[in-house]
């Protein structure tokens, strides 16, 4: 075999690659559309799907507009995610000041704090702040009552309040990331004219630095509360015991057979309206970080953010930081230890502390932890693995290719990104009970929560590999492709070594995910599928708190090793960790 013909050969067979990776982007969008198509579908159909008396109608539109319950929950959603915005934000913008323009000490324990705030579960926190603030056996709420000589606790968890302050502890990270970028790429040139002209730091903050700031502040505003308003962990945990419903609680109870007949129509029809205010709020959000153009200031020269002296403000300044990662992460998990040695909740005292045992642990360490476990363990595999090879497949067909009306593919692997998790998982359990068990009987599998899982991913996926391909210039595919190389050797040799440390840490912080997801897998999960979140979760429903406590703490030592590799990979990467929640 000449040497020309080996060459033709070797380029001729990878040539199918293209069409396998634009294939897989097809496949992915597909997918989305399933599942939004199904939904949509369903919240027209009135009575069981697949009856022959079922009918279609808005009628299950017309139920959710005119049951007032619809609109107390509506309600309660709003202030939920308001309290939640206004505190993480507050202390989210707060410590990204301190960190990004002051002298603060210690900021390289701040960012790393914060950045195991993002990974820490959730439902691990809520579940902390019911046994300190619990309007019957909450640890702090007895204890102040008692040194107080109240009659009745001072406060109350199951609250919107109370559930909007733990979520928005929940949020402050997010709050921080978002606004430390902003504070650390603008130049502090305009602040500089405002101090020679005897402005006071205080003046400065408040008529330059802040209009200035105030589109990736509205930006971050805008995302919070979409998050916020979309929360699952914190409104379950705290409010759902005690019938404080949110969308996403409302959603799930209307689903739960234990409780009633499923109402699938009526749950459709709420989730198109949730599914239309996700996208138009994430429409809204890219419109204002596109304006944001306007606003900058950032020059081609060289600059240093300007660092103020915090003088006489260090004391205070520290005390914040102090105080929010004791409430975010100390006190939470040392009454998770707590009530994890006890064989009910109570205070401490002499009597409690001789009643300290190991007996909630053995006893979630069984048949149904080791299942569960193994469960976990394939998400965590097999997740990240096909979230990160669709997602480096669309990035590729977008960018690289030339494929007709390829941008959709990017907007398709992004709207997951946009619909509310509980929404999501909403739109999987219609896919696998009505569309798919006839075909693929996936339902009550683990292949139902891997795809469910992976298909969610994808708008994280996306924004990382697309980030990352930019940088790659087309001469290096173009130098490879005249040397005789072929795609693949292209992509083996050229693109994927560059694009290693991004898919590196793209891979571990979605394991993450997977490992702290609760939201996702709730309506899902059976006996066969169940991963370590549902088992508290189910713990949590039958009010036994100590194993609960138990199996939570085993999670998050479990979950240490992945925090070290996550850690080293955003290092090695040159990524900021908290990136992972754009």
């Amino acid at each position: 075999m000449s040497a020309a013909e080996a060459t033709r050969r070797s380029r001729g067979t990878p040539e199918l690659l293209p069409g396998l990776l634009a294939a897989i982007a097809i496949g992915a969008s597909g997918l989305v559309l399933l599942f939004g198509g199904t939904v949509l579908w369903l919240s027209f159909v009135v009575g069981v799907p697949g009856d022959p008396a079922a009918t279609f109608s808005l009628a299950n539109y017309a139920a959710l507009a005119l049951e007032r319950f619809s609109w107390v929950v509506l309600g309660n959603t709003l202030i939920f995610a308001c309290i939640s915005l206004a505190i993480a934000l507050s202390i989210g913008l707060a410590l990204a000041f301190l960190c990004e323009r002051t002298d603060l000490p210690g900021k390289p324990l701040v960012f790393t704090l914060l950045s195991v705030s993002l990974i820490l579960p959730n439902f691990a926190v809520a579940l902390g702040w019911v046994f300190l603030l619990n309007p019957q056996v909450g640890i702090l709420n007895v204890g102040l009552a008692h040194l107080l000589g109240l009659q009745r606790p001072p406060f109350n968890i199951a609250s919107l309040p109370g559930m909007g302050f733990v979520e928005g502890l929940n949020l402050v990270p997010v709050a921080f990331v978002m606004a430390a970028a902003a504070f650390k790429s603008m130049d502090p040139a305009l602040e500089e004219a405002a101090a020679t002209s005897a402005a006071s730091a205080f003046t400065t903050f408040r008529r330059v630095t802040l209009p200035v700031l105030a589109p990736a502040i509205l930006g971050t505003m805008i995302y919070i509360f979409i998050l916020g308003f979309t929360a699952f962990d914190v409104p379950a945990v705290i409010g759902l015991s005690r019938r404080i419903f949110t969308f996403s609680t409302y959603i799930y109870s209307a689903l739960d057979q234990a409780v009633d007949t499923p109402k699938y129509g009526f749950v459709a029809a709420m989730s198109v309206v949730l599914i239309g205010f996700g996208i138009g709020l994430g429409w809204y959000y890219n419109r204002i970080q596109r304006q944001s153009r306007k606003y900058a200031i950032v020059s081609g020269k060289a600059f240093r953010p300007r660092i103020l002296p915090l003088g006489r403000a260090r004391a205070p300044a520290i005390a914040l930081v102090v105080a929010y990662f004791s409430a975010a992460q100390l006190l939470p998990l040392l009454v998770l230890v707590w009530a994890a040695g006890l064989p009910f909740l109570q205070m401490p005292s002499a009597e409690a502390f001789a009643q300290l045992s190991l007996d909630n642990l053995w006893r979630v360490l069984d048949l149904r932890f080791a299942h569960a476990l193994g469960n976990t363990a394939i998400l965590m595999l097999l997740v990240p693995t096909i979230t990160v090879l669709v997602s480096l497949a669309i990035s590729w067909v977008v960018l690289r290719s030339r494929l007709p009306f390829r941008t959709l593919f990017d907007f398709f692997a992004f709207m997951p990104h946009t619909i509310p998790s509980v929404v999501f998982s909403v739109a999987a359990l219609f896919v696998a009970l009505f569309v798919l068990q006839g075909i693929v009987p996936i339902y009550g599998t683990i292949w139902l929560l891997v795809l469910v899982y992976a298909v969610s991913r994808l708008g994280y996926g996306t924004r990382m590999t697309n980030a990352a391909l930019v940088q790659i210039h087309r001469e290096l595919e173009e130098a490879g492709s005249t040397s005789g190389a072929g795609f693949a050797r292209i992509l083996r040799a050229i693109l994927l070594p560059l694009l290693l440390p991004t898919l590196l840490y793209s891979w571990i912080w979605i394991a993450l995910l997977s490992y702290r997801e609760l939201t996702l897998p709730i309506l899902l999960a059976g006996r066969d599928n169940l991963p370590l979140s549902v088992v508290v979760w189910a713990y949590l429903q039958t009010s036994s708190f100590g194993p609960a406590s138990a199996i939570t703490l085993v999670m998050l030592v479990l979950l240490s090793p992945m925090i070290a590799l996550y850690w080293i990979a955003a290092r090695h990467a040159g990524i900021l960790a908290s990136e992972a929640r754009r």
